[in-house]
């Protein structure tokens, strides 16, 4: 599932290529005729992004809201638009441009109403410049669930997906199973502030490179180098072993030797180092 990097990246991208411009709507797949029809012809006023959701919102109030989920993506042709490959939900045709949207869990449109009691239910999005850290800490501090399961609820943070919650941990020296009522509060602060760099990497770079290569643009390291322990066998600071176990549905990855059990998170010279 794309990370909140992503979501934050489309918006900008999309915001780019659509705001201000009447779209051709359609659904080729047929399962979202009915929307595209209403869309067809509008025009978008603006894309934004929490967590892991899209929101476009068009002219006259309509508001189309977006999950891409596990296997949902987008793809951007020029004009002509191609024959449609696979199952397009929904296509957005402007000059230059064609926007198809394919596999998503959500695409549908919402009132004003919908999505505030959606995005109420989400936690502060790290990628928002309002984003209120006071608010996942009130969570957090009050939870006996592991941190490492607290950061992929998006109840609690907006947008940290699996990749995002192993390198924020490691970076702070913070074990996984760290209970989160067990945390202090600057161990908490030193994982928003890192978590946060790291998504505005992630959006700048259009790709997730935590671990520290001074010497090479983001676009040149490797895809086995881009992490300090998440996919690694052994921790690119240490060389220590990286253990591997299943933590809120998902393989959690953390260094023995770095992120010890029962001890105080190192301190680092940058958060996103």
């Amino acid at each position: 599932m794309p990370e909140g990097h992503t979501l934050h990246r489309l918006a900008l991208d999309h915001r780019a290529l659509l705001a201000g411009r009447a779209v051709e709507a359609c659904s080729p797949q047929g399962r979202f005729d009915e929307g595209a029809a209403l869309l067809d012809g509008r025009r978008v006023l603006g894309v934004e992004a929490h967590g892991k959701h899209l929101f476009y919102d068009f002219e006259d109030g309509l508001v189309l809201h977006v999950h891409l989920g596990l296997f949902g993506r987008f793809r951007k042709t020029a004009r002509p638009a191609p024959t449609p490959r696979g199952a397009v939900r929904l296509r957005f045709v402007v000059p230059g441009a064609c926007l198809e949207l394919s596999g998503p869990t959500a695409c549908a449109l919402v009132s004003d109403t919908e999505r505030a009691a959606l995005c109420a239910r989400l936690g502060p999005d790290l990628l928002h410049d309002d984003a209120d850290p006071a608010e996942a800490w009130a969570r957090i501090r009050k939870s006996k669930r592991a941190i490492g399961a607290l950061l992929l609820d998006q109840s609690v943070l907006s947008g940290v997906g699996n990749v995002y919650r192993a390198e924020g941990l490691f970076v702070v020296g913070l074990h996984p199973e760290t209970p989160g009522n067990a945390l202090r509060k600057p161990d908490f602060t030193r994982l928003w502030d890192t978590l946060r760099a790291m998504l505005q990497k992630g959006v700048r770079d259009r790709r997730i490179v935590t671990a520290a290569h001074p010497e090479k643009s983001a676009s040149r390291v490797r895809r086995g180098e881009r992490t300090w322990v998440y996919g690694q066998a052994h921790c690119r600071r240490c060389e220590g072993a990286v253990e591997r176990f299943t933590l809120a549905a998902r393989t959690m990855y953390a260094c023995a030797a770095c992120q010890p059990r029962d001890a105080k998170p190192v301190r680092t010279r940058r958060s996103a180092e």
